[in-house]
């Protein structure tokens, strides 16, 4: 296929290097300049293209109700473009000046994408018309005459490249080629298709593809192992410009379009694109607590305002912890099609010395040592899993594959540091310590520790219970540490210090409570309201050391949303959030955020204060727009109150 190209255009391109005949073709967005008439020759002085068929127009039967969307399960998203899934048929209508001859007239189609078309890589496809259509393979056939139009049934390849297609009709004619005008009102997106047995992300349950294809809202499990606490995240992957913000992510990772049908690499590129580190990815990550000129990972509700500003601004979108890059990367996922969903581990070991265990040290007392001891062991982290096969892999080893977008670190010192002690581990070579002492347990005393579940902003007390299991009377010096924490584990500051000695008397247990007073915690406390107590205990009779530490989260006050009058799709409703400040100060520069997929984009509104034991009532309208089952999910923020939140399930009739 010719490609006629201006002198200044020529000036744009960039230079080629050694290694390829054509620059990188790694956009999407990018075109080339595609010849309406592309002649064999010299074209005779009386040639009149308007002679010969020509095309008069085409419809793509792309509205949310009409049989591509439906068929395709594309109907959701809030595009005006035609969206279908590869593998699997789709229909056009095309328009002639005149009735279709076989006998003597010939056309083809021709999809193109990105600025460097080729047949080869996939990026140029040029479809003629035949009588089969061959299941998983490019391909069109006639299914429908009535005078000067013709329906066409067209095939895309279950391998094809996923993204936005630009639509050609070429007509032959004794002198050359006539071709349909560049028209984006005929682009076409195709995506993966887990309907389709031959694409490489299919899967067989319809349940799990409604589940993890489709649905627009999920769950996000936080907290710890002792209380799983869990939230609404809005992926709203079927909103308006989200799919082309999608596709750019993958021009940003520089991912060759001829690689774009492939989900592993996909997910490779997307998994180091969807942070900031390295490449001035979608969101910077912030776990200090400070997060001035953005916003707080805490008060996002969804997706969809983190990505539209990445693909507005081209600049990371401040700031994002483990959750908001999973919840982000499954929007991406499941935009394009690919099966996702978010997973949160629990007590996720986080080990900085590469020894592959936790070392906790303790100093001559037997309390811990803040200063060297370096692992921590996170609250929970949230990675992705995303379906498909591994023909790269032994059989046996697809189905969902572990992504992870938060950005990772190097284990232990510098890159090469670690280089070099995976090379030395490698041969048998052990990294030099300092010296070690480790402490043998008492195993005829058990110690357990207990911390009573309180609300944010209360008193509450720790239970330490010794049994002594032998015959024997022990002493015991005992040291509580309190630890404010950030939810990875890692020590902030140590608010609480108490020491005590105690009799054990033999074959009983005792137990003995502290209190731990708000005003002890409520100044230094972090986003989650996390802490982490150590008990260690000497036994004076053999100097022996028992030791047992437990993580605790407070529970935050939560939001309550309502909704009035009848909830009807294309019909203002009204949404008011509530929330009561319990604590024992006023909050001050407080924001709110409330969103809902389907029913309404997200709305912010800020407060500068919410006195303490007041209520603050805020009412939103809004003109739903998707009948169903949708969900609506608020989030509140400022400095010294985080993860506040409030969710409300709403049934919206059709009109």
């Amino acid at each position: 296929m010719a490609e006629r190209t201006s002198t200044n255009e020529k000036k744009k391109k960039p230079p080629l290097n050694g290694r390829r005949a054509l620059p990188s073709n790694n956009s999407n967005d990018e075109e080339n300049e595609v010849p309406e008439m592309e002649a064999f020759g010299l074209i005779p002085r009386g040639f009149n293209p308007k002679d010969y068929l020509h095309v008069v127009d085409i419809h793509m039967f792309k509205e949310p109700h009409e049989i591509n969307k439906q068929q395709h399960h594309t109907d959701k998203y809030y595009s005006p473009k035609l969206i279908v899934r590869r593998g699997q048929p789709f229909q056009i209508q095309i328009d002639f000046n005149r009735p279709y001859k076989p006998e003597t007239d010939q056309f083809w189609l021709e999809y193109l994408i990105g600025r460097y078309p080729q047949q080869n890589k996939g990026t140029y496809i040029p479809i003629l018309v035949g009588d089969v259509l061959k299941p998983g393979e490019w391909g069109a056939k006639i299914t429908h005459k009535e005078n000067n139009s013709i329906h066409l049934s067209i095939m895309s390849s279950a391998t094809c490249i996923v993204g936005k297609f630009r639509l050609y009709v070429a007509v032959l004619t004794p002198f050359g080629i006539l071709r349909t005008q560049r028209n984006s009102a005929t682009d076409t997106y195709i995506l993966f298709n887990p309907w389709c047995q031959q694409d490489a992300v299919y899967l067989d349950d319809e349940k799990e593809r409604e589940e993890y294809v489709l649905n627009d809202v999920g769950i996000v499990f936080h907290g710890n192992i002792n209380d799983i606490k869990l939230r609404s995240w809005s992926y709203g992957q079927f909103e308006e410009n989200i799919l082309d913000a999608c596709l750019f992510l993958m021009d940003k990772a520089e991912l060759e379009l001829s690689g774009r049908g492939n989900p592993i690499k996909i997910c490779r590129v997307a998994s180091a694109v969807i942070n900031s580190r390295d490449d001035n990815g979608v969101i910077a990550g912030s776990w200090d607590n400070t997060y001035t000129y953005g916003v707080a990972p805490s008060a996002w509700t969804g997706s969809v305002d983190i990505l539209l500003e990445y693909y507005s601004s081209k600049q990371p979108v401040r700031y994002g912890q483990c959750w908001v890059f999973a919840g982000v990367f499954n929007t991406f996922l499941r935009c394009l099609g690919i099966p996702a969903r978010l997973v949160t581990n629990y007590s996720s070991a986080h080990d900085n010395n590469a020894n592959l265990q936790l070392d906790f040290f303790l100093d001559d007392e037997g309390k811990v040592d803040t200063k060297i001891t370096k692992d921590s062991v996170w609250n929970y982290h949230c990675w992705n899993e995303a379906w498909m096969t591994r023909p790269d892999l032994p059989v046996g080893f697809g189905g969902w594959q572990v992504v992870d977008g938060t950005p990772q670190e190097t284990s232990d010192g510098s890159e090469e540091e670690r280089l070099a002690l995976e090379t030395a581990v490698m041969y048998g070579v052990k990294k030099q310590t300092t010296q070690d002492t480790a402490y043998q347990p008492q195993t005829d005393v058990d110690v357990d520790l207990q911390v009573q579940k309180a609300v944010l902003g209360s008193d509450f007390k720790v239970t330490i219970t010794f049994r002594n299991k032998s015959r024997n009377y022990y002493t015991v010096t005992t040291y509580l540490s309190g630890n404010i924490v950030f939810y990875t584990g890692v020590t902030k500051n140590e608010f609480k210090k108490h020491s005590f000695s105690a009799k054990l008397e033999p074959s009983s247990s005792s137990a003995f409570d502290v209190v731990i007073k708000s005003s002890e915690y409520l100044s230094d406390l972090l986003d989650q309201a996390s802490f982490h107590f150590f008990v260690t205990a000497r036994i004076n009779e053999t100097g022996k050391i028992l030791a047992t530490q437990k993580a605790t989260v407070l529970e935050i006050p939560t939001l309550r949303i309502k909704t009035q009058g009848k909830m009807v799709a294309g019909k203002e409703m009204s949404v008011t959030v509530e929330f009561t400040n319990s604590l024992k100060q006023t909050l001050e520069n407080v924001t709110l955020r409330l969103e809902g997929p389907g029913v309404l984009r997200t709305m912010k509104k800020e407060f500068r204060q919410i006195p303490m034991n007041s209520t603050l009532i805020w009412e939103v309208k809004c003109i739903p727009k998707r009948p169903g089952l949708r969900k609506l999910i608020a989030s509140l923020n400022c400095d010294v109150l985080r993860h506040v939140y409030g969710e409300l399930n709403v049934q919206i009739q059709k009109p």
